[in-house]
């Protein structure tokens, strides 16, 4: 079949709208018309040549998304033609060891680790470029009318949910807000920082909200990232600049939790130096591999931890339809993330604002 796609033909170019294809779902996988999906900054660092799990081109980018079943391959039982899905970046297995002891984010399913390569779980894509396969972005490619995917990267939600923000809880809003309630476990009462407000720094901060935290000092070297850090429940506001002193002058001693946004070494050090004797650093945002992180040692003898996290250690099934929820009860913002929404011819444009910090969220939206 026939469909139109953004496709990453070299790195460090802009991407290429044109007509592709895209192959009918087999056993257990389902075929999904893409309504929405957002632009990341992990798809810029794959346009930049900075992902390691997009190693040449061609290639469809694009994985916060949501969209139609408008089929399914053989076994298929989760979803049928027809029903309204996020598609999940991860479709755990359940079966290999990580599932069975419930971190289901790190799977180790043959069909998660060919995914997140841009394969199907048989190795092969259903996606080619001018009769040659074509990787999609951890398995996904959403930069297109339709992808095929595992059936158990389809979450179902609500038959008349609004499918162009719900398709932000895939990353942004799952990582964000999963940093705080699955990775630091915020408890009522507490104190956090957030360094940097970006679309998913924002979340940590609605998530540091939901967690019942009270204080919530948001910092960034954009002010206008700032006023928006207000409006998702940010408390107190700062300008990066000496963090450690700044943050103790509104809590003394430092914050309970603190959270790195920005995958920048030395703001993740100095997040982790705002800390409290005992306090929890998290690292959200992903530094440049191969960047050393230097710590003042004489930090850790004091019990603070240090944490790393991947897409919020999310449970789909789990998480997906607990954040529809919260947002349908109108305690989840995803509507004011929306910065955009653009159709697909207009993407290189959208991924430029993005790259600019224009924007807490460009959508991709396909009509029809």
């Amino acid at each position: 079949m026939r469909m139109r796609a953004a496709v990453l033909t070299e790195f460090n170019t802009p991407m290429v709208v044109r007509e592709v294809e895209i192959g009918d779902p087999r056993a257990g996988e389902v075929r999904v018309k893409v309504a929405a999906s957002g632009v990341c900054g992990s798809d810029l660092k794959a346009i930049d040549g900075k992902s390691p799990v997009v190693r040449q081109p061609p290639a469809i980018l694009g994985h916060e998304s949501a969209g139609v079943v408008e089929s399914v391959g053989p076994g298929v039982t989760a979803v049928k033609p027809g029903d309204q899905v996020i598609v999940s970046m991860n479709g755990p297995c359940g079966r290999c060891r990580a599932c069975g002891r419930g971190s289901f984010h790190l799977c180790s399913g043959p069909a998660r680790l060919a995914a997140i390569m841009g394969t199907m779980g048989d190795g092969t894509t259903r996606v080619s470029v001018d009769g040659a396969d074509a990787r999609t972005f951890i398995g996904i490619g959403s930069f297109a009318e339709y992808v095929v995917v595992g059936e158990a990267m389809c979450v179902k939600v609500a038959k008349n949910a609004p499918l162009d923000v719900l398709c932000l809880l895939a990353c942004g809003v799952v990582t964000g807000v999963g940093a705080v309630l699955n990775v630091a476990k915020v408890p009522p009462g507490a104190s956090v920082l957030v360094a940097g407000c970006g679309g998913v720094g924002l979340n940590v901060i609605q998530g540091a909200r939901l967690a019942g935290a009270t204080t919530i000092i948001a910092a960034d070297v954009v002010p206008a990232k700032l006023e928006l850090a207000q409006r998702f429940g940010a408390t107190h506001t700062l300008l990066s600049d000496d963090l450690p002193k700044q943050v103790n002058a509104i809590v003394r001693g430092g914050v309970d939790y603190a959270f790195d946004v920005t995958g920048v070494p030395s703001v993740l050090a100095a997040a982790f130096a705002s800390t409290q004797t005992g306090g929890t650093t998290v690292m959200v945002g992903s530094p440049p591999q191969g960047q050393p992180l230097q710590i003042e040692p004489g930090l850790l003898f004091q019990s603070r931890r240090l944490m790393g996290t991947q897409g919020g250690d999310a449970a789909p099934l789990r998480d997906l339809p607990m954040l529809a929820e919260q947002y349908a009860q109108g305690r989840l913002d995803l509507d004011g993330l929306v910065s955009e929404r653009v159709p697909l011819d207009q993407i290189n444009e959208a991924v430029e604002h993005v790259r600019q910090g224009a924007v807490a969220r460009s959508v991709i939206v396909f009509s029809g």
